[in-house]
Protein backbone atom coordinates (compact mmCIF):
# COMPACT_ATOMS: atom_id res chain seq x y z
CA UNK A 1 0.00 0.00 0.00
CA UNK A 2 1.43 3.51 -0.66
CA UNK A 3 0.03 7.29 -0.02
CA UNK A 4 -1.12 9.67 -2.76
CA UNK A 5 1.78 11.54 -4.41
CA UNK A 6 3.32 14.87 -3.02
CA UNK A 7 5.54 17.22 -5.43
CA UNK A 8 8.81 19.29 -4.74
CA UNK A 9 8.91 22.90 -3.93
CA UNK A 10 9.79 23.25 -7.85
CA UNK A 11 7.31 21.33 -9.28
CA UNK A 12 8.78 17.57 -9.67
CA UNK A 13 6.93 14.93 -8.23
CA UNK A 14 8.34 13.47 -5.50
CA UNK A 15 8.15 9.43 -5.74
CA UNK A 16 5.35 8.01 -3.37
CA UNK A 17 6.51 7.16 0.27
CA UNK A 18 5.64 2.88 1.10
CA UNK A 19 3.47 2.80 3.65
CA UNK A 20 5.53 0.30 6.03
CA UNK A 21 7.70 3.52 5.91
CA UNK A 22 4.91 5.88 6.55
CA UNK A 23 3.59 3.26 9.56
CA UNK A 24 7.19 2.84 11.41
CA UNK A 25 8.84 6.72 10.49
CA UNK A 26 6.48 9.40 12.00
CA UNK A 27 8.31 11.81 11.04
CA UNK A 28 9.11 11.61 7.28
CA UNK A 29 12.02 14.18 6.53
CA UNK A 30 11.03 13.87 2.92
CA UNK A 31 13.33 16.41 0.42
CA UNK A 32 10.13 18.20 0.06
CA UNK A 33 10.34 18.85 3.79
CA UNK A 34 13.58 19.91 4.49
CA UNK A 35 13.78 22.33 1.35
CA UNK A 36 10.26 23.88 2.47
CA UNK A 37 10.76 27.68 2.95
CA UNK A 38 9.44 27.72 6.36
CA UNK A 39 7.57 30.97 8.22
CA UNK A 40 9.88 32.46 11.29
CA UNK A 41 13.50 33.01 11.83
CA UNK A 42 14.97 29.91 12.95
CA UNK A 43 15.76 31.41 16.20
CA UNK A 44 14.96 31.22 19.63
CA UNK A 45 12.29 33.97 19.93
CA UNK A 46 11.10 33.29 16.33
CA UNK A 47 11.84 29.70 15.31
CA UNK A 48 10.43 28.06 12.30
CA UNK A 49 7.04 27.62 12.64
CA UNK A 50 6.21 23.97 10.54
CA UNK A 51 2.53 22.56 9.37
CA UNK A 52 2.30 20.32 6.51
CA UNK A 53 3.35 21.25 3.64
CA UNK A 54 1.19 20.76 0.48
CA UNK A 55 0.23 17.35 -0.17
CA UNK A 56 2.47 16.33 2.93
CA UNK A 57 2.21 12.36 2.21
CA UNK A 58 2.75 12.47 6.33
CA UNK A 59 -0.86 14.20 6.76
CA UNK A 60 -3.36 12.13 7.61
CA UNK A 61 -5.61 13.75 5.26
CA UNK A 62 -3.69 13.27 2.65
CA UNK A 63 -3.53 8.94 3.11
CA UNK A 64 -5.69 7.10 0.42
CA UNK A 65 -9.44 6.76 0.88
CA UNK A 66 -8.47 2.88 0.99
CA UNK A 67 -5.82 3.73 3.56
CA UNK A 68 -8.03 5.83 5.99
CA UNK A 69 -10.91 3.02 5.94
CA UNK A 70 -7.87 0.39 6.36
CA UNK A 71 -7.43 2.30 9.41
CA UNK A 72 -10.78 3.25 10.44
CA UNK A 73 -11.59 -0.36 10.05
CA UNK A 74 -8.56 -1.92 11.88
CA UNK A 75 -9.66 0.36 15.19
CA UNK A 76 -13.29 -1.07 14.20
CA UNK A 77 -11.80 -4.44 14.47
CA UNK A 78 -9.73 -4.04 18.18
CA UNK A 79 -12.74 -2.71 19.91
CA UNK A 80 -15.34 -5.06 18.18
CA UNK A 81 -12.57 -7.43 20.04
CA UNK A 82 -12.45 -5.60 23.15
CA UNK A 83 -16.53 -5.40 23.78
CA UNK A 84 -16.59 -9.10 22.44
CA UNK A 85 -14.05 -10.20 24.76
CA UNK A 86 -15.81 -9.17 27.73
CA UNK A 87 -19.38 -10.52 27.14
CA UNK A 88 -17.86 -14.13 26.03
CA UNK A 89 -16.84 -14.57 29.24
CA UNK A 90 -20.61 -15.37 30.04
CA UNK A 91 -20.48 -18.86 28.40
CA UNK A 92 -18.44 -19.81 30.26
CA UNK A 93 -20.24 -18.71 34.15
CA UNK A 94 -21.32 -22.28 34.69
CA UNK A 95 -17.52 -23.88 34.39
CA UNK A 96 -16.26 -21.10 36.06
CA UNK A 97 -18.52 -21.60 38.69
CA UNK A 98 -17.82 -25.38 39.02
CA UNK A 99 -13.76 -25.23 38.43
CA UNK A 100 -13.55 -22.30 40.85
CA UNK A 101 -15.83 -23.20 43.50
CA UNK A 102 -17.65 -19.86 43.84
CA UNK A 103 -21.04 -18.84 42.75
CA UNK A 104 -22.68 -17.39 39.64
CA UNK A 105 -22.87 -13.83 41.47
CA UNK A 106 -19.40 -14.31 42.30
CA UNK A 107 -18.27 -15.75 38.74
CA UNK A 108 -20.07 -13.15 36.96
CA UNK A 109 -17.87 -10.37 38.38
CA UNK A 110 -15.66 -10.97 35.90
CA UNK A 111 -18.06 -9.28 33.33
CA UNK A 112 -18.35 -6.25 35.97
CA UNK A 113 -14.95 -5.83 36.59
CA UNK A 114 -13.99 -6.33 33.09
CA UNK A 115 -16.72 -3.17 32.15
CA UNK A 116 -15.85 -1.22 34.75
CA UNK A 117 -12.03 -1.05 33.81
CA UNK A 118 -13.55 0.46 30.96
CA UNK A 119 -14.37 3.42 33.37
CA UNK A 120 -10.81 3.48 34.37
CA UNK A 121 -8.33 3.47 31.26
CA UNK A 122 -9.87 5.85 29.41
CA UNK A 123 -8.93 8.59 32.20
CA UNK A 124 -5.19 7.77 30.64
CA UNK A 125 -5.03 6.55 27.54
CA UNK A 126 -6.98 10.39 26.24
CA UNK A 127 -4.68 12.01 27.67
CA UNK A 128 -1.62 10.39 26.95
CA UNK A 129 -2.78 9.75 22.77
CA UNK A 130 -3.21 13.76 22.84
CA UNK A 131 0.77 14.28 24.60
CA UNK A 132 2.10 10.97 22.96
CA UNK A 133 0.50 10.20 20.05
CA UNK A 134 -2.10 7.25 19.27
CA UNK A 135 -0.01 4.48 17.95
CA UNK A 136 2.53 4.35 20.75
CA UNK A 137 -0.80 4.30 23.78
CA UNK A 138 -2.21 2.21 21.35
CA UNK A 139 -0.27 -0.54 21.01
CA UNK A 140 1.03 -0.60 24.62
CA UNK A 141 -2.31 -0.84 26.19
CA UNK A 142 -3.73 -4.07 23.65
CA UNK A 143 -0.79 -5.59 23.95
CA UNK A 144 -1.56 -5.37 27.64
CA UNK A 145 -4.75 -6.26 26.91
CA UNK A 146 -3.73 -9.31 25.39
CA UNK A 147 -1.58 -9.77 28.02
CA UNK A 148 -4.45 -9.94 30.59
CA UNK A 149 -6.72 -12.52 28.35
CA UNK A 150 -3.80 -14.94 28.85
CA UNK A 151 -3.56 -14.71 32.53
CA UNK A 152 -7.32 -14.87 32.81
CA UNK A 153 -7.49 -18.01 30.89
CA UNK A 154 -4.71 -19.93 32.78
CA UNK A 155 -5.45 -18.25 36.14
CA UNK A 156 -6.11 -20.84 38.73
CA UNK A 157 -8.54 -19.30 41.65
CA UNK A 158 -11.04 -16.85 41.16
CA UNK A 159 -9.12 -13.37 42.83
CA UNK A 160 -6.20 -13.79 39.92
CA UNK A 161 -9.51 -14.24 37.22
CA UNK A 162 -11.07 -11.40 37.97
CA UNK A 163 -8.02 -9.31 38.45
CA UNK A 164 -6.67 -10.02 35.10
CA UNK A 165 -10.17 -9.19 33.99
CA UNK A 166 -10.48 -5.66 35.30
CA UNK A 167 -6.99 -5.03 34.07
CA UNK A 168 -8.00 -6.40 30.66
CA UNK A 169 -10.71 -4.11 30.65
CA UNK A 170 -8.64 -1.10 31.73
CA UNK A 171 -6.04 -1.92 29.17
CA UNK A 172 -8.43 -2.87 26.26
CA UNK A 173 -10.39 0.30 26.88
CA UNK A 174 -7.74 2.53 24.89
CA UNK A 175 -9.63 1.20 22.02
CA UNK A 176 -13.08 2.91 23.15
CA UNK A 177 -11.27 6.10 23.64
CA UNK A 178 -9.11 6.13 20.34
CA UNK A 179 -11.10 5.17 17.63
CA UNK A 180 -13.47 7.81 17.96
CA UNK A 181 -10.24 10.35 18.11
CA UNK A 182 -8.60 8.87 14.82
CA UNK A 183 -11.85 9.27 12.97
CA UNK A 184 -11.33 12.85 13.84
CA UNK A 185 -7.43 12.45 12.41
CA UNK A 186 -8.00 10.96 9.11
CA UNK A 187 -11.40 12.02 8.09
CA UNK A 188 -13.48 15.92 7.33
CA UNK A 189 -16.71 16.72 9.16
CA UNK A 190 -18.75 15.68 5.94
CA UNK A 191 -17.28 12.19 5.67
CA UNK A 192 -17.28 11.48 9.79
CA UNK A 193 -20.58 10.32 10.33
CA UNK A 194 -20.39 7.28 7.98
CA UNK A 195 -16.93 6.10 9.41
CA UNK A 196 -18.52 6.74 12.69
CA UNK A 197 -21.42 4.23 11.84
CA UNK A 198 -18.78 1.91 11.13
CA UNK A 199 -16.64 2.13 14.21
CA UNK A 200 -19.31 3.20 16.55
CA UNK A 201 -21.29 0.21 16.32
CA UNK A 202 -18.54 -1.93 17.18
CA UNK A 203 -19.01 -1.52 21.26
CA UNK A 204 -22.29 -2.54 21.05
CA UNK A 205 -21.75 -5.79 18.28
CA UNK A 206 -19.39 -7.05 19.63
CA UNK A 207 -21.40 -7.08 23.83
CA UNK A 208 -23.87 -8.75 21.72
CA UNK A 209 -22.09 -11.46 19.40
CA UNK A 210 -20.38 -12.39 22.80
CA UNK A 211 -22.80 -14.60 24.43
CA UNK A 212 -23.58 -16.09 21.28
CA UNK A 213 -20.02 -17.36 20.69
CA UNK A 214 -19.35 -17.72 24.12
CA UNK A 215 -22.58 -19.66 24.97
CA UNK A 216 -21.92 -22.84 22.22
CA UNK A 217 -18.00 -22.76 22.92
CA UNK A 218 -18.82 -22.74 26.63
CA UNK A 219 -20.89 -25.60 26.72
CA UNK A 220 -18.19 -27.84 24.77
CA UNK A 221 -14.92 -26.46 25.94
CA UNK A 222 -15.69 -24.50 29.07
CA UNK A 223 -13.46 -21.23 30.05
CA UNK A 224 -10.21 -22.88 28.79
CA UNK A 225 -12.00 -22.73 25.53
CA UNK A 226 -13.72 -19.48 25.78
CA UNK A 227 -10.46 -17.31 27.28
CA UNK A 228 -8.13 -19.07 24.30
CA UNK A 229 -10.37 -17.42 21.84
CA UNK A 230 -10.84 -14.40 23.80
CA UNK A 231 -6.27 -14.53 23.57
CA UNK A 232 -6.18 -15.41 19.73
CA UNK A 233 -8.84 -12.96 18.49
CA UNK A 234 -7.27 -10.16 20.44
CA UNK A 235 -3.65 -11.26 19.55
CA UNK A 236 -4.15 -11.26 15.82
CA UNK A 237 -5.90 -7.86 16.00
CA UNK A 238 -2.88 -6.84 18.18
CA UNK A 239 -0.32 -8.01 15.25
CA UNK A 240 -2.41 -6.02 12.56
CA UNK A 241 -2.38 -2.68 14.00
CA UNK A 242 1.48 -2.71 14.66
CA UNK A 243 2.09 -3.45 11.35
CA UNK A 244 -0.44 -1.67 9.28
CA UNK A 245 -1.88 1.78 11.33
CA UNK A 246 0.71 4.64 11.52
CA UNK A 247 0.93 7.59 13.87
CA UNK A 248 -2.72 9.91 12.64
CA UNK A 249 -2.45 12.53 15.72
CA UNK A 250 -1.08 15.84 13.74
CA UNK A 251 0.51 17.51 17.13
CA UNK A 252 2.48 14.54 17.60
CA UNK A 253 3.59 14.15 14.19
CA UNK A 254 4.46 17.76 13.53
CA UNK A 255 6.45 18.39 17.27
CA UNK A 256 8.46 14.93 15.97
CA UNK A 257 9.19 16.32 13.09
CA UNK A 258 10.30 20.28 14.41
CA UNK A 259 12.47 18.14 16.81
CA UNK A 260 13.97 16.35 14.10
CA UNK A 261 14.46 19.58 12.48
CA UNK A 262 16.11 20.89 15.24
CA UNK A 263 18.14 18.25 16.10
CA UNK A 264 19.44 17.81 12.18
CA UNK A 265 20.09 21.63 12.27
CA UNK A 266 21.90 22.26 15.81
CA UNK A 267 25.11 22.85 14.74
CA UNK A 268 23.96 26.05 12.97
CA UNK A 269 21.51 26.64 16.20
CA UNK A 270 18.24 27.17 13.80
CA UNK A 271 15.19 26.32 15.68
CA UNK A 272 11.90 25.09 14.57
CA UNK A 273 8.25 24.75 16.31
CA UNK A 274 5.18 22.80 15.13
CA UNK A 275 2.58 25.84 14.24
CA UNK A 276 0.04 24.81 16.69
CA UNK A 277 2.17 25.26 19.34
CA UNK A 278 2.79 28.67 18.30
CA UNK A 279 -0.76 29.31 18.17
CA UNK A 280 -1.31 28.32 21.79
CA UNK A 281 1.19 30.88 22.82
CA UNK A 282 -0.15 33.28 21.05
CA UNK A 283 2.18 33.50 18.20
CA UNK A 284 4.68 34.07 21.42
CA UNK A 285 6.47 31.21 20.46
CA UNK A 286 5.76 29.68 23.96
CA UNK A 287 6.49 26.08 24.55
CA UNK A 288 4.54 24.01 27.24
CA UNK A 289 6.67 21.03 28.89
CA UNK A 290 5.18 17.99 28.02
CA UNK A 291 4.51 17.06 31.87
CA UNK A 292 1.92 19.91 31.96
CA UNK A 293 0.25 19.16 28.74
CA UNK A 294 -0.35 15.94 30.50
CA UNK A 295 -1.02 16.88 33.97
CA UNK A 296 -3.61 19.71 31.74
CA UNK A 297 -4.76 16.65 29.79
CA UNK A 298 -5.01 14.13 32.98
CA UNK A 299 -7.57 16.51 34.62
CA UNK A 300 -9.74 17.79 31.46
CA UNK A 301 -12.31 14.22 31.22
CA UNK A 302 -12.77 15.21 35.01
CA UNK A 303 -13.60 18.81 34.50
CA UNK A 304 -15.48 17.82 30.88
CA UNK A 305 -17.76 15.61 33.06
CA UNK A 306 -18.64 17.51 36.21
CA UNK A 307 -18.48 21.28 34.48
CA UNK A 308 -19.99 20.79 30.68
CA UNK A 309 -23.59 20.65 30.33
CA UNK A 310 -23.69 18.91 26.96
CA UNK A 311 -21.28 15.76 28.51
CA UNK A 312 -23.34 15.33 31.41
CA UNK A 313 -26.29 15.22 29.82
CA UNK A 314 -25.12 13.25 27.06
CA UNK A 315 -22.86 10.85 29.22
CA UNK A 316 -25.78 9.75 31.86
CA UNK A 317 -28.20 8.83 28.46
CA UNK A 318 -25.87 6.82 27.13
CA UNK A 319 -24.60 5.36 30.35
CA UNK A 320 -28.66 4.31 30.71
CA UNK A 321 -28.87 2.64 27.49
CA UNK A 322 -24.97 0.78 27.94
CA UNK A 323 -26.13 -0.27 31.39
CA UNK A 324 -29.21 -1.90 30.15
CA UNK A 325 -27.42 -3.49 27.42
CA UNK A 326 -25.11 -5.17 29.92
CA UNK A 327 -28.18 -5.93 32.26
CA UNK A 328 -29.04 -8.12 29.52
CA UNK A 329 -26.22 -10.89 30.10
CA UNK A 330 -27.81 -11.05 33.36
CA UNK A 331 -31.11 -11.28 32.05
CA UNK A 332 -31.16 -13.11 29.29
CA UNK A 333 -30.14 -16.35 31.01
CA UNK A 334 -33.12 -15.99 33.97
CA UNK A 335 -35.49 -15.59 31.36
CA UNK A 336 -34.47 -17.92 28.15
CA UNK A 337 -32.51 -20.69 30.41
CA UNK A 338 -34.87 -20.32 33.72
CA UNK A 339 -38.13 -19.59 32.36
CA UNK A 340 -38.37 -21.25 28.91
CA UNK A 341 -36.00 -23.92 29.89
CA UNK A 342 -33.01 -23.34 26.62
CA UNK A 343 -29.72 -25.04 26.66
CA UNK A 344 -27.15 -21.89 27.29
CA UNK A 345 -25.98 -22.16 23.55
CA UNK A 346 -29.57 -21.95 22.40
CA UNK A 347 -30.60 -19.33 24.53
CA UNK A 348 -27.39 -16.88 23.45
CA UNK A 349 -29.07 -17.01 20.41
CA UNK A 350 -31.73 -14.36 21.90
CA UNK A 351 -29.39 -11.56 21.14
CA UNK A 352 -29.63 -12.36 17.75
CA UNK A 353 -32.69 -10.08 18.40
CA UNK A 354 -30.76 -6.80 19.29
CA UNK A 355 -27.87 -7.64 16.31
CA UNK A 356 -30.90 -7.43 14.38
CA UNK A 357 -32.06 -4.25 15.22
CA UNK A 358 -28.57 -2.65 15.61
CA UNK A 359 -28.20 -3.69 11.95
CA UNK A 360 -31.03 -2.02 10.82
CA UNK A 361 -29.78 0.94 12.63
CA UNK A 362 -26.62 0.98 11.16
CA UNK A 363 -28.25 1.25 7.57
CA UNK A 364 -30.52 3.76 8.79
CA UNK A 365 -27.60 5.53 9.81
CA UNK A 366 -25.84 5.39 6.66
CA UNK A 367 -29.14 7.06 4.77
CA UNK A 368 -29.07 9.79 7.40
CA UNK A 369 -25.26 10.82 6.88
CA UNK A 370 -25.96 11.18 3.09
CA UNK A 371 -29.19 13.61 3.86
CA UNK A 372 -26.58 15.48 6.39
CA UNK A 373 -23.63 15.62 3.72
CA UNK A 374 -26.44 16.74 0.97
CA UNK A 375 -27.29 20.04 3.60
CA UNK A 376 -23.69 20.10 4.60
CA UNK A 377 -22.76 20.92 0.93
CA UNK A 378 -25.79 23.17 -0.12
CA UNK A 379 -25.00 25.23 2.97
CA UNK A 380 -23.03 28.14 2.18
CA UNK A 381 -20.69 27.83 5.27
CA UNK A 382 -20.05 24.22 3.85
CA UNK A 383 -21.01 22.75 7.42
CA UNK A 384 -23.97 22.25 9.44
CA UNK A 385 -24.38 23.18 13.22
CA UNK A 386 -23.87 20.38 15.27
CA UNK A 387 -27.37 20.29 16.43
CA UNK A 388 -27.97 18.58 13.07
CA UNK A 389 -26.61 15.64 14.30
CA UNK A 390 -29.76 14.92 16.86
CA UNK A 391 -31.88 14.50 14.68
CA UNK A 392 -32.06 10.55 14.29
CA UNK A 393 -31.56 10.30 17.74
CA UNK A 394 -35.27 11.75 18.28
CA UNK A 395 -36.44 8.50 16.83
CA UNK A 396 -33.94 6.51 18.59
CA UNK A 397 -35.23 7.90 21.75
CA UNK A 398 -38.76 6.68 21.23
CA UNK A 399 -37.64 2.90 19.43
CA UNK A 400 -35.40 2.14 22.66
CA UNK A 401 -38.03 1.91 25.57
CA UNK A 402 -40.48 0.69 23.04
CA UNK A 403 -38.54 -2.39 22.23
CA UNK A 404 -37.93 -2.54 26.06
CA UNK A 405 -41.28 -2.47 27.06
CA UNK A 406 -42.26 -5.13 24.20
CA UNK A 407 -39.49 -7.49 26.04
CA UNK A 408 -41.21 -6.35 29.48
CA UNK A 409 -44.52 -7.49 28.63
CA UNK A 410 -43.91 -10.47 26.61
CA UNK A 411 -40.95 -12.36 28.55
CA UNK A 412 -42.46 -15.37 30.13
CA UNK A 413 -43.70 -19.04 28.98
CA UNK A 414 -47.00 -18.07 28.00
CA UNK A 415 -45.69 -15.81 25.31
CA UNK A 416 -43.89 -17.81 22.41
CA UNK A 417 -40.20 -17.05 22.70
CA UNK A 418 -40.34 -15.50 19.52
CA UNK A 419 -41.85 -12.35 20.79
CA UNK A 420 -39.39 -11.58 23.54
CA UNK A 421 -36.60 -11.82 21.37
CA UNK A 422 -38.32 -9.87 18.40
CA UNK A 423 -38.97 -6.91 21.10
CA UNK A 424 -35.65 -6.49 21.59
CA UNK A 425 -34.97 -5.41 18.04
CA UNK A 426 -36.27 -1.84 18.55
CA UNK A 427 -34.15 -1.52 21.53
CA UNK A 428 -31.14 -2.66 19.01
CA UNK A 429 -31.76 -0.11 17.06
CA UNK A 430 -32.86 2.73 19.13
CA UNK A 431 -29.30 2.15 21.35
CA UNK A 432 -27.19 2.28 18.07
CA UNK A 433 -28.92 5.15 16.16
CA UNK A 434 -28.31 7.52 20.00
CA UNK A 435 -25.32 6.50 20.62
CA UNK A 436 -24.17 7.30 17.26
CA UNK A 437 -25.93 10.70 17.01
CA UNK A 438 -24.93 11.61 20.89
CA UNK A 439 -21.17 10.50 20.07
CA UNK A 440 -20.96 12.77 16.10
CA UNK A 441 -22.75 15.91 18.51
CA UNK A 442 -19.77 15.15 21.26
CA UNK A 443 -17.22 15.52 18.51
CA UNK A 444 -18.39 18.23 16.19
CA UNK A 445 -18.72 20.22 19.69
CA UNK A 446 -15.32 19.39 21.60
CA UNK A 447 -13.37 18.91 18.33
CA UNK A 448 -10.07 19.64 20.11
CA UNK A 449 -10.69 18.13 22.94
CA UNK A 450 -12.82 14.97 21.47
CA UNK A 451 -10.65 12.22 23.16
CA UNK A 452 -11.21 13.82 26.51
CA UNK A 453 -15.27 14.16 26.28
CA UNK A 454 -15.05 10.68 24.64
CA UNK A 455 -13.29 9.30 27.65
CA UNK A 456 -15.83 11.38 30.22
CA UNK A 457 -18.38 9.46 28.35
CA UNK A 458 -16.69 6.17 28.60
CA UNK A 459 -16.12 6.89 32.61
CA UNK A 460 -19.99 7.38 33.09
CA UNK A 461 -21.65 4.50 31.11
CA UNK A 462 -18.98 2.23 32.23
CA UNK A 463 -19.67 2.61 35.85
CA UNK A 464 -23.06 1.89 34.77
CA UNK A 465 -22.42 -1.00 32.99
CA UNK A 466 -20.65 -2.39 35.69
CA UNK A 467 -23.07 -1.72 38.28
CA UNK A 468 -26.07 -2.56 36.10
CA UNK A 469 -25.92 -6.47 35.80
CA UNK A 470 -24.90 -7.05 40.31
CA UNK A 471 -28.31 -6.22 40.36
CA UNK A 472 -30.21 -7.57 37.83
CA UNK A 473 -31.06 -11.03 39.31
CA UNK A 474 -31.72 -9.73 43.26
CA UNK A 475 -34.43 -6.85 40.91
CA UNK A 476 -36.10 -9.71 38.97
CA UNK A 477 -36.52 -12.30 42.14
CA UNK A 478 -38.11 -9.72 43.80
CA UNK A 479 -40.02 -7.80 41.09
CA UNK A 480 -40.69 -10.60 38.80
CA UNK A 481 -39.31 -10.90 34.70
CA UNK A 482 -41.79 -8.60 33.39
CA UNK A 483 -41.80 -5.76 36.45
CA UNK A 484 -37.76 -6.48 36.59
CA UNK A 485 -37.44 -5.77 32.80
CA UNK A 486 -40.03 -2.64 33.32
CA UNK A 487 -37.69 -0.92 35.28
CA UNK A 488 -34.89 -0.29 32.54
CA UNK A 489 -37.55 0.93 30.17
CA UNK A 490 -39.26 3.29 32.45
CA UNK A 491 -35.62 4.79 32.90
CA UNK A 492 -35.20 5.09 29.05
CA UNK A 493 -38.81 7.39 28.82
CA UNK A 494 -37.84 9.08 31.30
CA UNK A 495 -34.67 9.92 29.06
CA UNK A 496 -36.33 10.43 25.74
CA UNK A 497 -36.40 14.31 26.20
CA UNK A 498 -32.81 14.69 25.70
CA UNK A 499 -32.39 14.80 22.10
CA UNK A 500 -35.34 17.22 21.73
CA UNK A 501 -34.59 19.59 24.54
CA UNK A 502 -30.36 19.33 23.41
CA UNK A 503 -31.35 20.08 19.56
CA UNK A 504 -34.30 23.10 20.40
CA UNK A 505 -31.34 24.84 22.97
CA UNK A 506 -28.00 23.42 22.06
CA UNK A 507 -26.36 26.49 20.37
CA UNK A 508 -26.94 28.69 23.34
CA UNK A 509 -25.70 25.84 25.85
CA UNK A 510 -22.64 25.66 23.57
CA UNK A 511 -22.48 29.42 23.81
CA UNK A 512 -21.90 29.50 27.73
CA UNK A 513 -19.40 26.10 27.40
CA UNK A 514 -16.23 26.96 28.11
CA UNK A 515 -14.58 24.02 26.66
CA UNK A 516 -16.74 24.04 23.37
CA UNK A 517 -15.92 27.83 22.89
CA UNK A 518 -11.77 27.04 23.84
CA UNK A 519 -11.99 24.14 20.96
CA UNK A 520 -14.19 27.09 18.56
CA UNK A 521 -11.77 29.96 19.00
CA UNK A 522 -8.39 27.49 18.51
CA UNK A 523 -10.12 26.84 15.02
CA UNK A 524 -10.54 30.74 14.41
CA UNK A 525 -7.13 31.51 15.52
CA UNK A 526 -5.69 29.01 13.48
CA UNK A 527 -8.13 29.89 10.51
CA UNK A 528 -6.47 33.28 10.35
CA UNK A 529 -2.46 32.18 10.84
CA UNK A 530 -3.80 30.48 7.92
CA UNK A 531 -3.78 33.49 5.53
CA UNK A 532 -0.38 34.29 7.09
CA UNK A 533 1.14 31.46 5.47
CA UNK A 534 -0.80 29.60 2.75
CA UNK A 535 2.78 27.92 1.71
CA UNK A 536 1.54 25.22 4.14
CA UNK A 537 -1.47 23.37 5.30
CA UNK A 538 -2.41 24.83 9.07
CA UNK A 539 -2.97 22.57 11.67
CA UNK A 540 -5.26 23.21 14.49
CA UNK A 541 -6.45 19.99 16.81
CA UNK A 542 -9.57 20.62 15.62
CA UNK A 543 -12.51 19.45 13.31
CA UNK A 544 -13.28 22.71 12.11
CA UNK A 545 -12.75 23.10 8.24
CA UNK A 546 -10.10 24.69 7.25
CA UNK A 547 -10.19 28.57 6.39
CA UNK A 548 -10.99 29.35 2.90
CA UNK A 549 -8.05 27.86 0.30
CA UNK A 550 -6.05 25.78 2.45
CA UNK A 551 -7.63 23.26 0.15
CA UNK A 552 -8.17 20.46 3.61
CA UNK A 553 -9.72 20.20 6.72
CA UNK A 554 -7.61 20.86 9.96
CA UNK A 555 -7.72 18.99 12.61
Amino acid sequence: MKSSPTALEGGDEEPNVPHWRIVHDPILLTPAVVSHDWMGSGTEEDPYYIGFIPNDQRNPLNFGLGIRWMIAGLNALATLAMTFSSSAYTGAISDISQRLSVGSETAFLGVSLFVLGFALGPLLWAPLSETLGRRIVFTTSYGAFVACNLVATVAPNMPLLATSRLLAGAFGSSALVLSGSIVVDLFSPADRGRVSAVFSAAPFLGPVLGPIAGGFLGEAAGWAGVGTMITAVTGLVWLLYYFLVPETYAPVLLRLRAAALTRDNQQRGTVFLAQMDRVRAGSSGGRKSVGAVLRTAMTRPWALLFSEIIVIVLSTYMAVIFGTMYMMFAAFPIVFQGDYGLRQGVAGLAFLGIAAGMVAALVFMLFQNRAYVREAKASPTGRLAPEMRLRPAQFGAIMAPLGLLLFALTNSPEFHVVLPVAGTAPFGFGMVVIFLSLLNYIIDTYTVYAGSAIAASTLLRSLFGAVFPLFTKVMFERLGVHYGAGVPAILALLCVPCPFVMRRYGEGIRERARFAQEARGIALRMAGGAADEKKEQPYSETSEPAAPGTGHGCY
